[in-house]
């Protein structure tokens, strides 16, 4: 986007004495010309940008115009480079990794050792998921809807929505926006997103409320589950709920109370569990256990004939 590259180029000429514009050309990867009337637009604007033509010329500040750097630690250019680091490692373009350019380009002196933070945000699915938030973040620029079809386990149905905002949560990636279908504000997550493509623009005048990702509210509990697991799955209660989510038993088993939101959620852990895990409570978790583990039981029955 036009205002992406003017920052970066105002960016550029504060931490470099002098550049050109075929330099800047080619950082940018757009036409001399159209770095040309960025420059004039930079001017416009009030920035006080000089040009010297021959040896030795180039595209620079006039002196005295500088922006002060010491508001920033080296610690705090750390955390920054370490936020677009993470950015970049779900983006299907080059925009992050051409600003982390921008800022070390002028800071090597004032950002160094090794990074003590990496953040990767693509887990799995990097290749899906990158043009996935490339579409919508363009979609939230442009104001424009966008349609997909979604997949859940209420069904396969088409959607669009008006997207607001990308959030990472729960270990995954999200949109937040306004359903057309219910006429109300959704969140969708985009690995069951497909088909994502760009409609038509809404005039962004609609009161948005920010987002309430407590897991109270998007996942509220149904039932408590009771359930007693085998030592050996003592590691995964502790990843997935910490130390204090059972009481070791006399016989070395643990005891677990937890409460929880969807009972086929709650059915697809326990059977990931096989053998290492009996319910106790609630009866209907029981019942359900029983009447899979039957079925799967007789299919392999069956092929064993």
């Amino acid at each position: 986007m036009k205002i992406d590259r003017l920052i970066g180029i105002l960016y550029v000429l504060l931490q470099e004495e002098k550049t050109t514009a075929p330099e800047l050309a080619e950082r940018f990867e757009v036409s001399r010309r159209t770095i040309n009337r960025d420059i004039e637009d930079l001017c416009k604007a009030g920035i006080p940008i000089q040009t010297a033509q021959g040896s030795g010329g180039g595209i620079s500040i006039m002196d005295g115009y500088r922006m002060d750097r010491t508001i920033l630690t080296s610690k705090d250019m750390q955390m920054i480079l370490a936020g677009l680091r993470s950015l970049d490692s779900v983006s299907g373009g080059s925009y992050y990794g051409q600003l982390m350019e921008k800022i070390q380009a002028g800071s090597s002196e004032f950002v160094n050792g090794r990074d003590s933070i990496l953040i990767d945000l693509s887990s799995w699915h990097r290749e899906s998921l990158a043009p996935k938030i490339e579409t919508i973040q363009d979609a939230i620029g442009l104001k424009k809807t966008i349609r997909f079809m979604y997949y859940s386990p209420d069904g396969d149905m088409e959607r669009e929505i008006e997207p607001y905002y990308l959030i990472f949560k729960w270990t995954s990636w999200y949109i937040y926006g306004y359903c057309l279908l219910r006429k109300d504000f959704r969140l969708f997550k985009l690995n069951r997103m497909d088909s994502i493509m760009h409609v038509a623009f809404y005039d962004g005048n609609r009161e948005v409320p920010m987002p309430d990702l407590s897991s109270e509210k998007v996942f509220p509990a149904k039932s408590r589950v009771k359930a007693l697991f085998d030592p050996l799955m003592k590691w995964q209660l502790v990843e997935e709920f910490g130390v204090d989510s059972f009481t070791e038993q006399d016989d070395g088993s643990l005891l677990f109370e937890h409460e929880y939101a969807d009972d086929e959620e709650l059915l697809s852990w326990m059977l990931s569990c096989r053998d290492k895990v009996t319910v106790l409570e609630p009866e209907r978790i029981r019942e359900k256990l029983y009447q899979i583990t039957s079925e799967i039981a007789q299919r392999y029955e069956g092929d064993r004939e």
